[in-house]
């Protein structure tokens, strides 16, 4: 006898068959025209970015990822420099960026001025010239001088890229070239750089770079400065703390290591380099935010370190 129910059941057993290989052939062509961006893909991602709003950003930065412009910020006229204007050329790797956990801000208008691209904006966190859109200190430096009565006006002209190697500073490196154009902007204002603060070391330790390696690539930066015409002293910060590998940095820290070595010599080696701060000294476990940057205690105290030196070093 014939099954009434085999008809229905070998019909179904077609149909999902032919689901099934409908499906793989889908399959196939997505992930061909996906591979090879071949129809229909471009169609459909024209489609989807239809539909899509980007979210607006207030930063735009170079090749470098250097902040070059923020919305909130707007150019104001750049001051005469007198005998009592400190203009700060500040370079180094995140911690001297805007990778802080506090924000600061000019409480002096006018009198504390961030300048980048030949323009002066009042200074206020995050600075244009350095990476990162966060906190940093050098606003707040700029605010103790003035609190002291050291000086009457304050000029920061920051150059600064985390995780940049010292090799990266040198004449070959790729960095070089946004030092010498910021000296030369600074010139062709009409002002003179009369201290450079040098805040960096934490990846040469990480990657392991010599004592000899590292102070000699610094003094070719410094050469080049002073072939370009800066004449400050130079201040060299003993650095190189960084812990975490989200960070790039190590799980343990040697304080007595080939690049703090490196650094502490620095102002032997050559005339007009001094000693900076010493932020692997300076700095607790709670004064990082993440075991690396310098949280609000931490750029409070190093600003406040600074200040101290700047303002009792002629």
């Amino acid at each position: 006898m014939t099954n009434p129910r085999a008809a229905p059941v070998a019909s179904s057993r077609r149909q999902l068959s032919i689901g099934v290989t409908v499906v793989f052939i889908a399959y196939l062509l997505g992930a061909y025209s996906g591979r090879y961006d071949a129809f229909p893909f471009p169609l459909l991602r024209a489609i989807g970015s239809t539909f899509t709003t980007k979210q607006p950003t207030r930063f735009t930065f170079d090749k470098l990822d250097i902040l070059v412009s923020d919305d909130q910020k707007r150019p104001t006229s750049c001051p005469r420099q007198t005998d009592r204007t400190a203009v700060l050329l500040v370079m180094g790797q995140s911690n001297a960026a805007n990778h802080g956990g506090q924000r600061f801000r000019s409480k002096h208008g006018d009198e504390v001025i961030n300048f980048f691209g030949g323009k002066c904006f009042v200074a206020a966190s995050p600075l244009l010239g350095a990476d990162g859109i966060t906190g940093e200190y050098w606003s707040e430096l700029g605010n103790l001088l003035l609190d002291r009565g050291a000086v009457d006006r304050v000029i920061l002209a920051p150059v600064a890229v985390s995780g940049s190697k010292v090799s990266r500073w040198t004449p070959s490196g790729d960095i070089h070239p946004r030092v010498v154009e910021t000296v030369r902007e600074l010139t062709t204002t009409g002002y003179r750089v009369t201290r450079t603060l040098w805040t960096q070391g934490e990846i040469d330790y990480v990657v392991g770079t010599g004592e000899e390696a590292y102070r000699d690539r610094f003094l070719q930066l410094v050469d080049s400065l002073r072939s370009e015409g800066v004449a400050s002293p130079v201040y060299v910060s003993v650095t190189s703390k960084c812990l975490g590998e989200s960070n790039g940095g190590t799980q343990t820290h040697l304080a007595d290591n080939p690049v703090t070595r490196a650094q502490r010599s620095l102002p032997n080696a050559a005339p007009g380099i001094r000693a900076g701060v010493n932020t692997d000294e300076l700095l607790g476990d709670d004064d990082r935010h993440d075991d690396c940057h310098f949280a609000a205690t931490g750029e409070e105290k190093v600003a406040r370190a600074w200040a101290d030196l700047l303002a009792g070093d002629p």
